[in-house]
Formats: C-alpha cells, structure tokens, sequence
C-alpha cells in the first residue's frame, strides 16, 4: 500500500485525475494474494480485448463504460460493479470519462 494512503479515510474520486485523452492509473494496494488500483479513463479511450489468468472486480465511482465479457456488452455505471472472470476474454470503452477501481484476486 502507498505510504501516503494508509490508515485514513479518502475520498475515492479524488484519488486520481483525468488527463485528455489518456488513461490513468494508481496503484493502491499491491500484495501476493492480489492489487486494487484505481484508472481515470477520459472519453472515448479503453483497453482492447484481453484477458487475465485470475477474477477481477470492476467497481465504477464515476461515468459510465461499456465492458464487454465474453462477447456480451454491459454498460455500468456510477456505483455499480461487474466481476470479469478469469481467462474470459473482456474490453473496456468509457462511452463518458469514467472512474474505475479495478480489484485482482490472484488465489
């Protein structure tokens, strides 16, 4: 866990700011078992189809992206949250800027 976040209570959102036409990423806890790091992604950017060897939850904390899980398009919004299951290809459109924390269990 970075230095500066433990032990105190954080707004989410102010964890990290948009960029123009990026994606931005910080890492808040990193352990064997597994990362939680929160993105900033600014409309219209994403990641292209992939998929990873363990589940993650997506938890949005604000806008609105389009998942797609296996072939299957979800839209989530603000204060909602999907789980992409391990080795299920998955990609991600933020269809307005978006705010995720992306949480990887990796056992």
């Amino acid at each position: 866990m970075q230095e500066d976040l433990k032990s105190r209570a954080l707004g989410i959102e102010n964890l990290i700011d948009y960029q123009e036409g990026s994606v931005v990423s910080r890492e808040i806890v990193r352990k064997e078992t597994g990362t939680v790091t929160i993105f900033a992604f600014d409309k219209g950017e994403g990641l292209s189809e992939h998929s990873a060897p363990f589940d993650a939850m997506v938890q949005i904390v604000d806008g609105t992206v389009i998942i797609t899980i296996g072939g299957e398009e979800n839209t989530v919004k603000k204060g909602e949250m999907i789980i992409m299951p391990a080795n299920v290809p998955h990609a991600l459109h933020a269809v307005e800027k978006y705010k995720m924390i992306l949480t990887m269990i990796r056992s």
